[in-house]
């Protein structure tokens, strides 16, 4: 059962569309560069949750409390019981920054594994975290100090500037209830510009079986992400919430990938990890090394890689 549905939007004037681990398209529109008009706050009135929404939530708690009673969804971040080398670490790299997991189609997106490029933001991030009216100020205010706090410890694993800015926001979080994500679709074609009706309706009729989704957007095969938009289910848990906010920001930085070699780490569709692990730590660190370029394909970034990986595990093994 996956935790998150991540999909990567490739835009240019000469490439168009392409979903996450998917070339270009040459056939979708042009999108101009600049930034995009600021998407207006959902706004779905309601007095009470209405019944889908509850059954969601009902849902959801119902799939936490049975991955945790398989030992699932472990916060300790790895150890003992995980080790890897910096072969299995620069592998593993290579598989989730390097290909990519699905391919665009024309009724959305196609899961079909590619090789890809390293993609990484070159700007600023600035996040503007998004509520839906039926998300109670408690809940605001924990999901905001979460939010902040990640995307600090994400600023300094990988040296790049990523904070909470309602100013001009390049990525935007979601948190919203059923309902309010039903009503999404004009803000999220706001937020970017170019996204089919297919992949917008993966966001306003996402099934049950995904449990937030990232889009993120890239220049050509420049690889330089310049737009991010999440989704976030308000009916979460607390766990499956936090999982979704940790896997979603960390893949839209540019591990964008699943392996299920890949272990310890949030980067697996087995939800054994809730939470970024130190191998993630360690991968996001090489991601934003400045010996790795945006856009290398994989016959050039490897020997770049597996060095990195060596330096940051102390040698062969």
């Amino acid at each position: 059962m996956r935790v998150s549905a991540v999909f990567r939007l490739t835009v240019s004037a000469l490439c168009g569309l392409a979903l996450v681990g998917c070339v270009a398209s040459p056939q979708a529109p042009r999108v101009s560069p600049t930034a995009p008009a600021r998407p207006a706050a959902v706004v779905v009135p309601q007095t009470a949750p209405s019944a889908a929404s509850q059954a969601v939530r009902q849902h959801f708690a119902r799939v936490q409390a049975d991955l945790l009673s398989n030992g699932l969804l472990r916060t300790d971040g790895g150890g003992r019981d995980t080790p890897f080398t910096d072969r299995m670490l620069a592998e593993n790299f290579i598989r989730i920054a390097l290909y990519d997991e699905y391919v665009r189609g024309s009724g959305g997106p196609v899961q079909r594994e590619t090789p890809s490029r390293l993609r990484r933001w070159e700007a600023p991030v600035r996040v503007g975290l998004r509520f839906g009216a039926s998300v109670s100020p408690s809940a605001r205010a924990t999901d905001t100090a979460r939010v902040r706090s990640y995307l600090a410890r994400l600023n300094r694993l990988t040296g790049h500037p990523i904070a909470l800015n309602d100013a001009a926001p390049n990525f935007f979080i979601y948190i919203v209830n059923e309902d309010e994500r039903r009503a999404l679709g004009p803000t999220a074609a706001a937020a970017l510009p170019g996204l089919s009706g297919a992949e917008v309706a993966g966001i306003t009729d996402m099934p049950l079986s995904t449990y937030c989704l990232v889009y993120a957007m890239s220049e050509g095969n420049s690889g330089r992400y310049t737009r991010a938009f999440a989704v976030i289910r308000a009916e979460h848990p607390d766990l499956l919430r936090l999982s979704c906010m940790h896997e979603e920001i960390a893949q839209a930085m540019g591990l964008a990938n699943d392996s299920p070699r890949a272990r310890p780490s949030i980067f697996n569709d087995d939800e054994e990890f809730a939470l970024l692990t130190g191998q993630d730590e360690l991968m996001l660190r090489m991601l934003y090394n400045p010996a790795l370029r945006t856009g290398m394909a994989e016959a050039e970034a490897r020997p770049i890689v597996e060095s990195l990986a060596r330096a940051l595990l102390g040698g062969e093994s």
